[in-house]
């Protein structure tokens, strides 16, 4: 029993349930993702002083001076990418894993990359806790992405550069997707959707954003 005198698994539905309405509610709509969604548990990957608060829709600090995204933003970046099954996905900036994690159950396997050391040994501990034997986190400078596993299917940066990064944009493959935040500032950011052509790229600015900056270089962390 809770303090509030109901059942465990009663309180965790009820929590389950206005989460998924909460990321509805912000236009997360693709039934796929959603399920993916309410397959990983956030509190898995929020730790500490902020863990009683993993459910609510907000930001929240983690180790390394990094943050665990909003859930709507993570379930809109999602769904922007539009990952298949047999997709190879990239990800720029592992931070918790909690994207990673939800890009595993769309995708067939998934590469994450942080400069921080410390994030992916978590990371990486958490995915073995879970079960999720589809992804492969490293510690590496993200902003050259990963040219040994190119091309991919899907890319998705979840810190903010000035513009699209050149060697990301040429690990995509043709008719691939990245979703990116770009901004000069940490106000002024929109994420992007990068379409690759035959002939070029077409970029759809999706909606504001506030993430932290993308970072050339490896952390000592």
């Amino acid at each position: 029993m809770t303090e509030d005198g109901l059942p465990d698994d009663e309180t965790a539905a009820e929590r389950k349930m206005r989460f998924l309405f909460a990321l509805r509610s912000r236009g997360v709509t693709d039934t796929r993702v959603l399920t993916a969604m309410e397959r990983v548990d956030r509190g898995s990957f929020v730790r500490g002083l902020f863990a009683e608060r993993a459910y609510e829709d907000m930001p929240l600090p983690i180790a390394c001076g990094q943050t665990i995204s909003q859930p709507s933003v993570v379930g809109l970046m999602t769904q922007a990418l539009n990952v298949q099954t047999r997709d190879k996905v990239l990800e720029i900036g592992t931070g918790s894993g909690y994207q990673a994690a939800i890009l595993s159950h769309l995708a067939r396997r998934v590469y994450t990359i942080d400069r921080h050391r410390r994030l992916v040994r978590e990371a990486q501990e958490t995915f073995r806790d879970l079960g999720l034997v589809n992804i492969v986190a490293m510690a590496a400078d993200g902003s050259f992405g990963l040219p040994d596993q190119a091309p991919f299917d899907r890319i998705i940066v979840t810190a903010a550069a000035e513009d699209p990064p050149g060697p990301l944009l040429a690990q995509l493959k043709i008719g691939g997707i990245m979703v990116v935040p770009v901004g000069q500032s940490d106000t002024v950011q929109h994420l992007i959707k990068v379409t690759r052509l035959e002939t070029g790229y077409d970029y759809e600015e999706l909606r504001p954003v506030r993430f932290v900056p993308l970072v050339e270089g490896i952390s000592t962390e």
